[in-house]
Protein backbone atom coordinates (compact mmCIF):
# COMPACT_ATOMS: atom_id res chain seq x y z
CA UNK A 1 0.00 0.00 0.00
CA UNK A 2 2.74 2.43 0.99
CA UNK A 3 4.69 1.45 -2.16
CA UNK A 4 1.69 2.30 -4.32
CA UNK A 5 1.33 5.70 -2.65
CA UNK A 6 5.01 6.47 -3.19
CA UNK A 7 4.65 5.45 -6.86
CA UNK A 8 1.61 7.72 -7.27
CA UNK A 9 3.47 10.59 -5.59
CA UNK A 10 6.46 10.15 -7.88
CA UNK A 11 4.17 10.05 -10.90
CA UNK A 12 2.41 13.25 -9.81
CA UNK A 13 5.76 14.93 -9.21
CA UNK A 14 7.00 13.97 -12.69
CA UNK A 15 3.81 15.27 -14.29
CA UNK A 16 4.08 18.58 -12.41
CA UNK A 17 7.69 19.16 -13.41
CA UNK A 18 7.08 18.09 -17.01
CA UNK A 19 4.23 20.62 -17.26
CA UNK A 20 6.52 23.37 -15.95
CA UNK A 21 9.18 22.32 -18.47
CA UNK A 22 6.56 22.42 -21.25
CA UNK A 23 5.59 25.96 -20.25
CA UNK A 24 9.23 26.96 -20.20
CA UNK A 25 9.81 25.88 -23.78
CA UNK A 26 6.86 28.00 -24.94
CA UNK A 27 7.70 31.15 -22.97
CA UNK A 28 8.81 34.38 -24.69
CA UNK A 29 12.25 34.33 -23.02
CA UNK A 30 13.03 31.16 -24.96
CA UNK A 31 13.05 32.84 -28.37
CA UNK A 32 13.10 36.62 -27.90
CA UNK A 33 12.53 38.91 -30.85
CA UNK A 34 16.15 40.01 -30.93
CA UNK A 35 17.34 36.48 -31.56
CA UNK A 36 14.78 36.02 -34.35
CA UNK A 37 16.03 39.20 -36.03
CA UNK A 38 19.60 37.93 -35.86
CA UNK A 39 18.50 34.67 -37.46
CA UNK A 40 16.59 36.46 -40.21
CA UNK A 41 13.24 35.07 -39.06
CA UNK A 42 11.50 38.31 -38.03
CA UNK A 43 11.04 41.80 -39.35
CA UNK A 44 11.23 42.87 -43.01
CA UNK A 45 12.00 39.97 -45.31
CA UNK A 46 15.37 40.11 -47.03
CA UNK A 47 16.21 38.31 -50.27
CA UNK A 48 16.56 34.58 -49.62
CA UNK A 49 20.08 33.52 -48.78
CA UNK A 50 21.75 30.16 -49.09
CA UNK A 51 19.14 27.45 -48.52
CA UNK A 52 21.12 25.61 -45.82
CA UNK A 53 21.84 28.65 -43.62
CA UNK A 54 19.03 28.03 -41.08
CA UNK A 55 20.07 24.39 -40.68
CA UNK A 56 23.63 25.42 -39.93
CA UNK A 57 22.35 27.90 -37.34
CA UNK A 58 20.17 25.26 -35.72
CA UNK A 59 23.06 22.80 -35.59
CA UNK A 60 25.32 25.47 -34.08
CA UNK A 61 22.70 26.24 -31.41
CA UNK A 62 22.47 22.57 -30.46
CA UNK A 63 26.25 22.34 -30.15
CA UNK A 64 26.52 25.63 -28.24
CA UNK A 65 24.29 24.65 -25.31
CA UNK A 66 24.44 21.62 -23.04
CA UNK A 67 20.67 21.49 -22.43
CA UNK A 68 17.38 22.99 -23.52
CA UNK A 69 16.14 26.18 -21.90
CA UNK A 70 13.46 25.34 -19.35
CA UNK A 71 14.40 21.66 -19.11
CA UNK A 72 14.85 19.94 -15.76
CA UNK A 73 18.60 19.81 -16.37
CA UNK A 74 18.59 23.57 -16.93
CA UNK A 75 16.78 24.23 -13.63
CA UNK A 76 18.98 21.74 -11.76
CA UNK A 77 22.19 23.39 -12.98
CA UNK A 78 20.82 26.86 -12.15
CA UNK A 79 20.11 25.58 -8.66
CA UNK A 80 23.64 24.15 -8.44
CA UNK A 81 25.00 27.53 -9.47
CA UNK A 82 22.98 29.05 -6.63
CA UNK A 83 24.45 26.54 -4.16
CA UNK A 84 27.99 27.56 -5.08
CA UNK A 85 27.10 31.23 -5.37
CA UNK A 86 25.54 31.64 -1.91
CA UNK A 87 27.19 28.82 0.01
CA UNK A 88 30.78 29.72 -0.84
CA UNK A 89 30.45 33.49 -0.55
CA UNK A 90 28.66 33.51 2.81
CA UNK A 91 31.08 30.97 4.24
CA UNK A 92 34.01 33.11 3.08
CA UNK A 93 32.80 36.08 5.14
CA UNK A 94 31.91 34.14 8.32
CA UNK A 95 34.49 36.08 10.42
CA UNK A 96 32.96 39.39 9.40
CA UNK A 97 29.44 38.06 9.94
CA UNK A 98 30.42 36.80 13.41
CA UNK A 99 31.74 40.21 14.46
CA UNK A 100 28.68 41.96 12.98
CA UNK A 101 26.28 39.71 14.92
CA UNK A 102 28.19 40.23 18.17
CA UNK A 103 28.19 43.99 17.67
CA UNK A 104 24.41 43.90 17.30
CA UNK A 105 23.85 41.65 20.35
CA UNK A 106 26.42 43.23 22.71
CA UNK A 107 27.33 46.75 21.49
CA UNK A 108 28.86 47.66 24.85
CA UNK A 109 31.52 44.98 24.50
CA UNK A 110 32.02 45.01 20.74
CA UNK A 111 32.24 48.71 19.94
CA UNK A 112 33.36 48.47 16.32
CA UNK A 113 34.63 46.12 13.61
CA UNK A 114 38.31 46.25 14.47
CA UNK A 115 37.59 46.20 18.20
CA UNK A 116 35.31 43.20 17.65
CA UNK A 117 37.99 41.30 15.74
CA UNK A 118 40.55 42.12 18.42
CA UNK A 119 38.35 40.89 21.31
CA UNK A 120 37.37 37.72 19.43
CA UNK A 121 41.00 36.88 18.67
CA UNK A 122 42.03 37.43 22.30
CA UNK A 123 39.21 35.31 23.73
CA UNK A 124 38.82 32.54 21.16
CA UNK A 125 41.94 32.64 19.01
CA UNK A 126 41.97 32.45 15.21
CA UNK A 127 39.69 29.41 15.21
CA UNK A 128 37.09 31.46 17.03
CA UNK A 129 36.58 33.57 13.91
CA UNK A 130 35.26 30.50 12.08
CA UNK A 131 32.48 29.78 14.57
CA UNK A 132 29.27 29.04 12.73
CA UNK A 133 30.85 28.11 9.41
CA UNK A 134 28.98 24.78 9.11
CA UNK A 135 25.41 26.10 9.51
CA UNK A 136 26.40 29.05 7.31
CA UNK A 137 27.59 26.82 4.48
CA UNK A 138 24.66 24.39 4.69
CA UNK A 139 22.01 27.05 5.22
CA UNK A 140 23.10 29.44 2.51
CA UNK A 141 23.72 26.59 0.05
CA UNK A 142 20.08 25.59 0.52
CA UNK A 143 19.03 29.22 0.22
CA UNK A 144 21.02 29.62 -3.00
CA UNK A 145 19.50 26.45 -4.45
CA UNK A 146 16.00 27.81 -3.93
CA UNK A 147 16.78 31.48 -4.65
CA UNK A 148 18.37 31.00 -8.07
CA UNK A 149 16.67 27.75 -9.09
CA UNK A 150 13.14 28.84 -8.21
CA UNK A 151 13.74 32.30 -9.67
CA UNK A 152 14.21 30.72 -13.10
CA UNK A 153 11.10 28.57 -12.59
CA UNK A 154 8.89 31.44 -11.43
CA UNK A 155 10.16 33.78 -14.15
CA UNK A 156 9.09 31.27 -16.78
CA UNK A 157 5.81 30.45 -15.02
CA UNK A 158 4.74 34.08 -14.59
CA UNK A 159 5.75 35.02 -18.12
CA UNK A 160 3.42 32.33 -19.48
CA UNK A 161 0.61 33.61 -17.28
CA UNK A 162 1.13 37.17 -18.53
CA UNK A 163 1.58 36.32 -22.20
CA UNK A 164 4.26 37.54 -24.58
CA UNK A 165 3.21 41.19 -24.85
CA UNK A 166 2.58 41.75 -21.13
CA UNK A 167 5.80 39.94 -20.29
CA UNK A 168 7.67 42.61 -22.23
CA UNK A 169 5.62 45.55 -20.93
CA UNK A 170 5.74 44.39 -17.29
CA UNK A 171 9.12 42.68 -17.29
CA UNK A 172 10.44 44.60 -14.27
CA UNK A 173 7.38 43.59 -12.27
CA UNK A 174 7.94 40.04 -13.49
CA UNK A 175 11.51 40.07 -12.15
CA UNK A 176 10.29 41.45 -8.82
CA UNK A 177 7.51 38.89 -8.47
CA UNK A 178 9.68 35.93 -9.49
CA UNK A 179 12.50 36.87 -7.14
CA UNK A 180 10.12 37.51 -4.22
CA UNK A 181 8.47 34.12 -4.74
CA UNK A 182 11.82 32.37 -4.91
CA UNK A 183 13.15 34.10 -1.81
CA UNK A 184 10.02 33.14 0.14
CA UNK A 185 10.95 29.47 -0.17
CA UNK A 186 14.69 30.15 0.05
CA UNK A 187 14.29 31.66 3.51
CA UNK A 188 12.29 28.68 4.74
CA UNK A 189 15.23 26.51 3.68
CA UNK A 190 17.72 28.87 5.35
CA UNK A 191 15.90 29.51 8.66
CA UNK A 192 16.95 26.39 10.66
CA UNK A 193 20.66 26.80 9.94
CA UNK A 194 20.51 30.57 10.45
CA UNK A 195 18.98 30.04 13.89
CA UNK A 196 21.72 27.58 14.84
CA UNK A 197 24.43 29.89 13.50
CA UNK A 198 23.20 32.84 15.57
CA UNK A 199 23.13 30.73 18.76
CA UNK A 200 26.69 29.51 18.14
CA UNK A 201 28.07 32.95 17.32
CA UNK A 202 26.31 35.15 19.88
CA UNK A 203 25.68 32.99 22.98
CA UNK A 204 29.01 32.14 24.66
CA UNK A 205 29.07 28.62 26.04
CA UNK A 206 25.82 27.56 24.34
CA UNK A 207 27.42 25.41 21.65
CA UNK A 208 30.61 25.39 19.62
CA UNK A 209 29.47 23.22 16.72
CA UNK A 210 26.34 22.52 14.70
CA UNK A 211 26.16 19.00 16.12
CA UNK A 212 25.96 20.44 19.62
CA UNK A 213 23.54 23.25 18.81
CA UNK A 214 20.80 21.41 16.88
CA UNK A 215 19.90 18.75 19.51
CA UNK A 216 20.04 21.33 22.28
CA UNK A 217 17.75 23.74 20.44
CA UNK A 218 15.26 21.00 19.60
CA UNK A 219 15.20 19.77 23.19
CA UNK A 220 14.56 23.26 24.57
CA UNK A 221 11.99 24.63 22.08
CA UNK A 222 11.13 21.95 19.53
CA UNK A 223 10.78 22.89 15.85
CA UNK A 224 9.82 26.42 16.81
CA UNK A 225 13.46 27.08 17.66
CA UNK A 226 14.39 26.66 13.99
CA UNK A 227 11.57 28.60 12.34
CA UNK A 228 10.63 31.42 14.71
CA UNK A 229 13.08 33.66 12.85
CA UNK A 230 11.66 33.04 9.37
CA UNK A 231 9.37 36.11 9.41
CA UNK A 232 12.27 38.52 10.12
CA UNK A 233 14.21 36.74 7.38
CA UNK A 234 11.38 37.38 4.93
CA UNK A 235 11.24 41.05 5.92
CA UNK A 236 14.99 41.43 5.44
CA UNK A 237 15.72 39.18 2.50
CA UNK A 238 12.72 39.48 0.18
CA UNK A 239 13.03 43.24 -0.52
CA UNK A 240 16.82 42.88 -0.92
CA UNK A 241 16.46 39.95 -3.34
CA UNK A 242 13.78 41.74 -5.35
CA UNK A 243 16.05 44.74 -5.85
CA UNK A 244 19.08 42.54 -6.55
CA UNK A 245 17.45 40.50 -9.30
CA UNK A 246 15.51 43.35 -10.89
CA UNK A 247 18.57 45.61 -10.99
CA UNK A 248 20.71 42.81 -12.39
CA UNK A 249 18.21 41.99 -15.17
CA UNK A 250 17.76 45.62 -16.20
CA UNK A 251 21.51 46.27 -16.03
CA UNK A 252 22.17 43.31 -18.31
CA UNK A 253 19.45 44.58 -20.65
CA UNK A 254 21.13 48.01 -20.77
CA UNK A 255 24.54 46.44 -21.37
CA UNK A 256 23.20 44.41 -24.27
CA UNK A 257 21.50 47.48 -25.71
CA UNK A 258 24.21 50.12 -25.31
CA UNK A 259 27.53 48.34 -24.69
CA UNK A 260 27.56 44.80 -26.05
CA UNK A 261 26.02 44.58 -29.53
CA UNK A 262 25.99 40.76 -29.66
CA UNK A 263 24.28 38.81 -26.85
CA UNK A 264 26.24 36.27 -24.80
CA UNK A 265 29.62 37.73 -25.88
CA UNK A 266 30.80 38.50 -22.32
CA UNK A 267 30.68 36.97 -18.75
CA UNK A 268 28.64 38.57 -16.82
CA UNK A 269 26.98 47.61 12.35
CA UNK A 270 26.21 49.42 9.09
CA UNK A 271 29.77 49.59 7.82
CA UNK A 272 30.22 45.85 8.25
CA UNK A 273 26.91 45.15 6.50
CA UNK A 274 27.80 47.42 3.57
CA UNK A 275 31.07 45.54 3.09
CA UNK A 276 29.29 42.18 3.33
CA UNK A 277 26.44 43.01 0.96
CA UNK A 278 28.66 44.63 -1.67
CA UNK A 279 31.16 41.78 -1.62
CA UNK A 280 28.57 39.02 -1.51
CA UNK A 281 26.38 40.40 -4.27
CA UNK A 282 29.29 40.84 -6.68
CA UNK A 283 30.74 37.41 -5.92
CA UNK A 284 27.35 35.68 -6.11
CA UNK A 285 26.59 36.98 -9.58
CA UNK A 286 30.13 36.22 -10.75
CA UNK A 287 29.96 32.62 -9.51
CA UNK A 288 26.39 32.05 -10.72
CA UNK A 289 27.12 33.35 -14.20
CA UNK A 290 30.41 31.45 -14.33
CA UNK A 291 28.50 28.21 -13.62
CA UNK A 292 26.11 29.00 -16.47
CA UNK A 293 29.04 29.59 -18.81
CA UNK A 294 30.92 26.47 -17.65
CA UNK A 295 27.95 24.15 -18.14
CA UNK A 296 26.98 25.90 -21.39
CA UNK A 297 23.45 26.71 -20.23
CA UNK A 298 21.14 28.60 -22.58
CA UNK A 299 21.61 32.30 -21.90
CA UNK A 300 19.11 34.13 -24.13
CA UNK A 301 19.35 37.92 -24.35
CA UNK A 302 16.75 40.05 -22.57
CA UNK A 303 13.34 40.11 -24.28
CA UNK A 304 12.59 42.80 -26.83
CA UNK A 305 9.23 44.16 -27.86
CA UNK A 306 7.15 41.41 -29.54
CA UNK A 307 6.25 41.91 -33.18
CA UNK A 308 2.53 41.85 -32.37
CA UNK A 309 2.99 44.72 -29.91
CA UNK A 310 5.03 46.70 -32.43
CA UNK A 311 2.15 46.38 -34.90
CA UNK A 312 -0.36 47.56 -32.29
CA UNK A 313 1.82 50.59 -31.55
CA UNK A 314 2.29 51.34 -35.24
CA UNK A 315 6.03 50.76 -35.13
CA UNK A 316 5.92 48.34 -38.07
CA UNK A 317 3.82 48.11 -41.16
Amino acid sequence: MSGGRRSDARGASRRMFSSVAHLARANPFNAPHLQLVHDGLSGPRSPPGPPRRSRHLAAAAVEEYSCEFGSMKYYALCGFGGVLSCGLTHTAVVPLDLVKCRMQVDPQKYKGIFNGFSITLKEDGVRGLAKGWAPTFIGYSMQGLCKFGFYEVFKVLYSNILGEENTYLWRTSLYLAASASAEFFADIALAPMEAAKVRIQTQPGYANTLREAVPKMHKEEGLNAFYKGVAPLWMRQIPYTMMKFACFERTVEALYKFVVPKPRSVWKGLFARIIMIGTLTALQWFIYDSVKVYFRLPRPPPPEMPESLKKKLGLTE
